[in-house]
């Protein structure tokens, strides 16, 4: 089972983000949250946030709880979002552009440990629909 959590216009550039998703990218949830305690970097900060969010996604949208289950990374990138453009005045009446970047990142956790009540789920979500499908063809 998936859970997917993001953070959108962090006031950061991607190319900073990058430097530390690249080091928690196919980890396994524990070994992800200690990197990103002992790392340095302000992104660090986001990710930890971000990774603790997709945690708890997990387990709201699963019922059960994320350390039997060996939870991993599947899938994070961040990409470039919105650019804020100001202006820094400049010697001889002339004008530099700043530009303010932002960044969106996307962190997908998949489950080492499949656990049957998955098919069961899917099963009672298959049988909801065809319900609801039978009431409206009723009316």
């Amino acid at each position: 089972m998936e859970a997917t959590a993001k953070l959108r216009n962090c006031p950061m550039s991607a190319r900073k983000m990058r430097l530390v998703v690249d080091l928690i990218r196919g980890r396994e949830v524990d070994e992800a949250l200690n990197i990103l305690k002992f790392t340095k970097n302000e992104a660090a900060v986001w990710l930890e946030k971000l990774l603790l969010s997709a945690i708890s996604n997990w387990e709201n949208k699963s019922g059960l709880d994320a350390d039997e289950y060996q939870l991993y990374i599947k899938t994070i990138f961040s990409n470039e979002g919105t650019m804020l453009k100001r202006y820094q005045p400049a010697p001889q009446g002339r004008a530099h552009r700043i530009r303010k970047r932002m960044n969106h990142v996307t962190l997908i956790l998949e489950n080492l440990v499949s656990f049957e009540e998955d098919e069961y789920q899917e099963e009672e979500y298959e049988e909801e629909i065809e319900e609801t499908e039978e009431e409206l063809t009723e009316e």
